[in-house]
């Protein structure tokens, strides 16, 4: 029990996971595969003209960035009749100036009764040339022949190595009146449609119904059609033989009810779309007592086209929404069946280009514009400094020969003791018993001649001073008996002085003749 318990909470972890990467993989997915050339980013003008019994409805919408709004329309009444080509390219152009879109598309939806609607099925292997089959096998899925209609299908699946497909025929004499009245009128007509098919549309694009069954019923006729995963796959109409209420309703339910039949197989629960105009309340009672599927009437249906259901002809807005939504898939006869392939808009790819020509010539030049911006501002700092580098560079001068001129005299106090220190430290050394007659000093030497009561005791003496060395006599001593003290002649080294000279590098010249090697050359 408990290792079900836990697979079942597994299961359930494991779905909600999957289902929120779900939510977050669709959004991401469109994002990045969006074309910059969808037709959803380029604004767009189209005008719907729908062909019914007893009214003519002209509706003019507008695209901007995907949003589709309805700019304003037209309804004339045509006294239980459909219109004549004539006056229907008489009252578009009326309509068209009103409205004030001369250059708009235009798109003809025509009523369910003009067509032919119904369902076929094909081998897969056709797919290819599905289009070519079509044309060739049309006079037998339709009283018409390739030549003789206008029509347009969609497959609707692809199973056990089959295709089914819905096929819309209308016979081309009675529509191509109406194409060369607009014609004359200066108005070309791009699209063919069926109001059965706009309505569709309409539902899908305001209330993003994908499964619904579409009824609509006047005073003399109904037509409806199913909705399987927002497309269409079967249709109906035709004319009330009686003013019954009673009779009528039976009628409607009868042929929504195989419908509903076929649907429920498929495992779907279709919502019941009904356009009722001009009928009593009781009616709409009735039908909401017969009917066991979610019910919505679509003159009450709010929807995101800037103006009211009640207001605007629900058959013609859809056919905006046909020619203006790129998801809607919507029929048009006039192609034959044959898929157009719009080119993309040259005019982005341009531009497109030239923008990425901008950003890549930008991501080149912008560093160096950078860098030579930044050597403008430190040649406008070097140029702002100059005058005060060329005062440092004169004091830095004075002050390498100041600094110069007191090492000379720094070396020449060390090496070459002063004369008055000299003077100073013999007046010092000497005993009072001495004086000099005579005192030399050269750069390393010191003579000094005078009278002494003893020489000989001066040498010792002499030699304990720190500024002198190597005391000897230069001359002997003799003995004046006149002065009764002995002449001494001596002479004397000054300490540090020769021994500092002889550690000086040698010059090349001298050192080579001295036969060392000058210091420059010694490793």
């Amino acid at each position: 029990m408990t290792v079900a318990v836990d697979v079942k909470k597994l299961t359930s972890a494991l779905a909600g996971s999957a289902e929120r990467l779900r939510s977050f993989w669709v959004p991401f997915r469109k994002v990045m595969t969006f074309s910059a050339a969808d037709d959803s980013l380029f604004p767009a003008k189209s005008i719907a003209v729908s062909i019914e019994r007893s009214f003519l409805s002209v509706v003019c919408g507008s695209r901007l960035l995907s949003k589709i709004r309805i700019k304003g329309f037209k309804s004339y009444p045509l006294g239980g009749n459909y219109p004549m080509p004539e006056g229907l390219a008489s009252s578009v152009a009326l309509a068209v100036g009103d409205l004030g879109a001369p250059k708009a598309e235009i798109t003809l939806g025509i009523p369910k009764a003009w067509t032919v609607i119904r369902t076929a099925e094909l081998p897969s292997a056709v797919r290819e040339n599905i289009s070519d089959v079509i044309s060739y096998e049309i006079d037998r899925l339709t009283p018409f022949s390739a030549e003789q209609a206008f029509y347009d299908f969609k497959i609707l699946k692809e199973d056990d190595g089959k295709l089914s497909l819905l096929l819309a025929a209308v016979k081309a004499d009675l529509i191509r009146p109406y194409l060369e009245a607009l014609k004359e009128k200066g108005f070309a007509v791009h699209r063919v449609t069926v109001n059965l098919s706009s309505v569709g549309a309409l539902c899908r694009y305001a209330n993003k119904c994908a499964d619904a069954v579409f009824l609509k019923a006047d005073e003399r006729e109904y037509e409806g059609a199913i909705f399987s995963e927002g497309f269409m796959t079967g249709a109906f109409s035709g004319n009330f033989g009686s003013a019954d209420e009673r009779a009528r309703l039976d009628i409607l339910m009868g042929e929504v009810g195989p419908l509903l039949d076929a649907a429920r197989g498929q495992g779907k629960s279709p919502e019941l779309i009904v356009s009722l105009r001009d009928r009593s309340v009781s009616f709409r009672e009735m039908l909401k007592l017969r009917t066991t599927l979610p019910l919505r009437f679509l003159e009450e249906t709010e929807i995101p086209l800037n103006v009211s259901a009640k207001e605007v002809p629900c058959e013609a807005a859809g056919g905006v929404i046909e020619s203006l939504w790129p998801k809607a898939n919507g029929f048009n006869l006039l192609a034959k069946g044959r898929e157009v392939k719009e080119r993309p808009p040259v005019g982005v790819s341009f531009v497109l280009l030239a923008v990425v020509l901008l950003m890549w010539v930008l991501y080149l030049l912008s560093p160096l514009k950078i860098e030579g911006n930044r050597l403008e501002e430190i040649d406008q700092q070097i140029a702002m400094r100059k005058e005060e580098v060329k005062k440092v560079e004169t004091l830095k001068k004075d002050i390498e020969g100041v600094q110069g001129e007191i090492s000379a005299i720094a070396d020449f106090k060390e090496t070459r003791p002063m004369a008055l220190i000299l003077l100073r430290e013999l007046t010092t050394i000497l005993p009072k018993t001495a004086w000099l007659t005579r005192l030399r000093i050269t750069a390393t030497t010191v003579e000094i001649e005078g009278y002494a009561s003893s020489a000989t005791e001066l040498l010792p003496k002499l030699e304990s001073s720190k500024y002198l060395q190597k005391v000897e006599f230069s001359s002997p001593t003799f003995r004046d008996a006149r002065m009764n003290a002995d002449r001494f002649n001596i002479k004397m080294e000054i300490e540090g002085v020769k021994k500092k000279a002889e550690e000086k590098p040698k010059t090349g010249e001298k050192a080579k003749k001295e036969g060392e090697k000058p210091k420059s050359e010694k490793k």
